[in-house]
């Protein structure tokens, strides 16, 4: 999870200092409304970092309020991926390089809410 926290604080930093040689960026990067959709993301990645990385603090701290800051992280990572997977896929766009990183968003929450879900019912 910090690595995905700290991976899309990073991605929108280079994205904003145009940091990303064009041969890796995204497919009709120039056209204004791919751009668009994907700065759309922006809310919802950071949503999940400021999440995420609360939620690793608030584990540290050992304070019981960490798993619902995790829960509500990791459904957003969830979202984030398959709402990029539908829209390269509604493209048919199948680049990997894109495929890969937004499938992992999309499935690596699917291993941790379930028992994230049972802790914090059993906490309250």
């Amino acid at each position: 999870m910090l690595v995905t926290d700290i991976g899309f604080v990073l991605y929108w930093l280079m994205i904003y200092l145009e940091l990303l040689p064009k041969e890796y960026l995204y497919k009709d990067y120039d056209n204004e409304i791919t751009v668009a959709w994907n700065l759309s993301f922006i809310p919802l990645d950071l949503l999940i970092s400021l999440t995420g990385l609360t939620s690793l603090y608030l584990y540290k701290k050992q304070l019981r309020l960490w798993s619902s800051f995790c829960i509500v992280s990791l459904s957003l990572t969830f979202c984030s991926g398959l709402q990029a997977i539908a829209f390269w896929g509604f493209r048919h766009d199948f680049d990997l390089w894109w495929w890969l990183p937004n499938a992992i968003l999309l499935l690596y929450p699917l291993f941790f809410l379930p028992k994230l879900i049972k802790h914090a019912a059993y906490s309250i």
